[in-house]
């Protein structure tokens, strides 16, 4: 099975994936302790990687409508079926891969940002993803993502113009935490990796906050 067909599969399909069931699964063995858990669980209202582009899509509305961060709509399910084709996750990214995986990637990429996953807890986590129900070529596919490093370059470079930079922003926003000094700065370096605009940074941190609670 060729990759674009897996990505389909593995993130699109109605096995749960794309509805943020694994995804949460994953990123929450990825993550650990009170953090993973609420990625896993039900911290995050519209889970799965197109919820990332929703949320990214109203962040760009509202900014280029010159609105304030805090006049933000929160996302509705009637979003899902009208966001602009511009921030869906099946577009291709730059490299041409599917953007699932550009965005899949920058969550583990985020979610590791702090340096903690250790040989033993990569362990831990393969052990985790093992329990999830995939399929083989679905679990291969999450293990080379986990097991490889993932740098800010790598994110910034699957970016498609600036509404796929604004989604891989939320998407690693979603998982990092920016109380932490460390996270805070790695956001900060991805923003300004991604040339977004500080204000329109404002707006995605408040969709960040109102999905996260």
């Amino acid at each position: 099975m060729d990759a674009e067909k897996l990505m389909k599969k593995f993130l699109g399909g109605s096995s749960g994936f794309g509805k943020g069931a694994a995804t949460g699964g994953i990123l929450g063995a990825v993550l650990g302790s009170k953090k993973g858990r609420k990625m896993a669980g039900s911290g995050i209202k519209y889970a799965g990687l197109a919820a990332a582009g929703v949320m990214a899509w109203k962040a760009y509305q509202s900014w280029q409508q010159g609105k304030q961060p805090e006049q933000a709509a929160p996302v509705q399910r009637e979003d899902f079926q009208r966001v602009d084709p511009r921030f869906s996750p099946t577009a291709p990214a730059a490299g041409g891969e599917p953007f699932q995986l550009s965005l899949m990637r920058a969550m583990i990429g985020a979610a590791k940002a702090d340096g903690h996953v250790d040989a033993t807890e990569q362990q831990r986590i393969f052990e985790q993803v093992e329990q999830l129900g995939l399929a083989a070529d679905e679990k291969a596919l999450v293990f080379d993502m986990l097991s490889a490093e993932i740098s800010i370059n790598d994110i910034v470079a699957s970016a498609k113009g600036p509404e796929q930079a604004a989604e891989l922003y939320l998407a690693s926003r979603l998982v990092m935490d920016p109380d932490e000094a460390s996270e805070r700065v790695w956001l900060e370096a991805l923003a300004h990796r991604l040339q977004l605009p500080g204000d329109l940074v404002a707006h995605l941190e408040q969709q960040a906050k109102q999905e996260l609670g």
